[in-house]
């Protein structure tokens, strides 16, 4: 014999199972549906983020250039400031030459020496002055310590106890161009 219960439990048992796999499948669908809108907005932020990197290259990239731009116009400014960079010295030094010029001719066409010294001593003058004017001064040395950084000792000579590791006598003159020595001055010191 059939127990009624038995069979609407099994019926009811059945009706629950259907239920639960539909509530399941609803619950699935929905997540389903967000890992679908997921997954979108994943790509949707894959492109923003692929636009943001664009960005990003772009910038570095126009970065790059403006630095190499730079770097080529500084070397450009700096080789054409090497190139030129004496012109101005040369300008000034033009007056000093017109002057020997002149002292040439004035010697071949006259007998006055004393004219000519004094023309000549004006124009060392002068090109004293130029040469002042761009930063250039003498080394002094008569008289002084030997300094090699700045004298070159090119001959020694006996002397008196208190000339001794003194510089007696310049055989050439030394210049500085500001703080730098051009040419260190040859002399001779005592010993």
């Amino acid at each position: 014999m059939y127990d009624n219960r038995e069979v609407v439990t099994d019926a009811e048992a059945e009706m629950e199972r259907e239920q639960t796999a539909d509530n399941m499948s609803e619950d699935d669908a929905p997540e389903t549906d967000k890992s679908a809108e997921t997954a979108g907005a994943q790509s949707a932020g894959d492109g923003a983020l692929s636009d943001v990197e664009r960005q990003w290259q772009d910038k570095y990239l126009r970065l790059v250039a403006e630095f190499d731009n730079y770097r080529k116009r500084t070397l450009k400014e700096k080789m054409d400031l090497v190139a030129s960079g004496g012109e101005d010295v040369i300008k000034s030094l033009l007056g000093v030459m017109d002057d020997i010029d002149r002292a040439l001719v004035a010697m071949s066409q006259t007998d006055d020496i004393e004219s000519v010294r004094k023309g000549i001593e004006l124009i060392h003058q002068k090109l004293l002055d130029t040469l002042h004017a761009k930063g250039v001064q003498e080394i002094e040395a008569i008289g002084s310590e030997l300094d090699t950084d700045l004298h070159e000792a090119v001959a020694k000579l006996p002397v008196e106890d208190d000339k001794k590791g003194k510089i007696i006598d310049v055989v050439q003159k030394g210049y500085k161009l500001k703080d730098k020595v051009v040419r260190y001055a040859k002399v001779v010191v005592g010993e």
